[in-house]
């Protein structure tokens, strides 16, 4: 990601760096600021957000300095400003490098910066995922989740103590921030229904019977879950195959760890005993891919009717489109819907991802293949095909 961040500011004058909070992105900003003349300003902190009473002077005078803005969506009138003070650096020649902008709120941040359209890029830092661990630690990011204050816990019930106080410190204060109105109470019983039916698909009128709130209200709730990068909303795949497609997007809690917190699995014997296991392991395998996939590759899953279904789509640049099946275990065979859904899109290459390291291929269209071996395969951009299996 550091190469990344640095690629970007070498071209444009303001970077968003985006991602939940305690993910990391401050951590990341800080060993940048090492290596460069910057400046940090925490819009959460009174004493910063005073030195931006007159924000367009005190910012002219840093015009040398890397600016870092953190929080950045706590300030919206601070958009117009950066456009104001970008234009005039241009004119100097001054073209890049100007803002690092952190947020922790995705949509709310695209929103207030169009204002900065042509003049800025964005990068998303998401948790750990099965690349930057060792092998041998997969499971354990697997149970924790890839914040790091988690994964690298002491122990297992260490690290669930941070993932409650995580889900604690955004229920009773970053969300109330940003939404007053919203009891805590009922959206926690939200993320807590939203783990249970992890990778289900979503039904707003059925959440909201259980919750006593109409399906508009409900459609918010999760509009503003997916905006803090809490939740992925997974849309449904459109093709003209001829066939009925399901409409309703699927929905995940991003990081397997918190979802274990929510549903107070406290360790790794607790997991593979739990009636969510495998749809746990579904969402963390399509979580890191996604994360691992290459810039502009488009995740999507596939359903219809009939019962023919694609767990995830991925359309990379470049390569065509990747169906890949997740399963837990290593004798998991693909479903039949999963063949059917194949014939139905005839993709590039078609994969079932389970737990285990070994590839091979049990069709002349599908390769089992490790979780970790095909975020590798993704980002290498390697081409090789595993050898038929028996």
């Amino acid at each position: 990601m550091m190469t990344d961040l640095v690629d970007s500011l070498a071209y444009a004058p303001a970077v968003a760096l985006l991602g939940a909070r305690q993910v990391g992105k401050t951590t990341l900003a800080d060993q940048l600021a090492q290596s460069r003349d910057s400046i940090y300003i925490d819009l959460e902190s009174p004493r910063d957000r005073e030195k931006l009473a007159d924000s367009e002077f005190y910012l002219s005078t840093h015009e040398d300095r890397l600016v870092i803005l953190d929080e950045v969506q706590r300030a919206p009138e601070l958009f117009q400003v950066l456009r104001g003070l970008i234009d005039q650096g241009r004119k100097r020649g001054k073209r890049s490098g100007r803002f690092l902008l952190l947020g922790s709120a995705s949509a709310e941040l695209l929103r207030q910066s169009e204002t900065l359209a042509g003049r800025i890029a964005y990068l998303e830092l998401s948790p750990l995922d099965v690349l930057e661990v060792e092998p041998a630690d997969q499971r354990t990011l697997w149970l924790r989740g890839g914040f790091p204050d988690s994964f690298l816990a002491a122990n297992d019930a260490r690290s669930l103590d941070w993932r409650a106080n995580f889900i604690r410190t955004y229920l009773e204060r970053d969300i109330p921030q940003m939404v007053p109105r919203i009891p805590s109470t009922t959206l926690a019983r939200f993320w807590t229904m939203l783990a249970h039916n992890h990778g289900g698909l979503f039904n707003a009128a059925e959440l909201g019977r259980s919750l006593a709130l109409d399906g508009k209200t409900v459609g918010r709730y999760l509009d503003l879950m997916v905006d803090l990068m809490l939740v992925r909303r997974l849309t449904p795949f459109h093709a003209n195959v001829g066939k009925r497609l399901v409409k309703a997007p699927k929905v995940f809690v991003r990081d397997s760890g918190i979802m274990h917190a929510l549903l107070g699995i406290a360790d790794l014997e607790s997991l593979l005993g739990h009636p969510v296991v495998g749809a746990s392991w579904e969402g963390f395998a399509i979580q890191n891919l996604i994360a691992t996939a290459p810039p502009h590759a488009v995740a999507t899953f596939y359903r219809t009717s009939a019962g023919a279904e694609i767990d995830l789509l991925l359309d990379i640049p470049g390569k065509g489109l990747w169906a890949v099946e997740a399963k837990l275990g290593l004798s998991a065979k693909p479903r039949r819907g999963f063949h059917e859904a194949i014939k139905d899109l005839q993709p590039t290459r078609s994969f079932l991802v389970n737990s285990g390291t070994e590839r091979y291929r049990i069709s002349p269209d599908v390769e089992v293949i490790g979780l970790r071996e095909l975020a590798s395969l993704m980002v290498s951009g390697t081409t090789t095909s595993a050898t038929p299996g028996e």
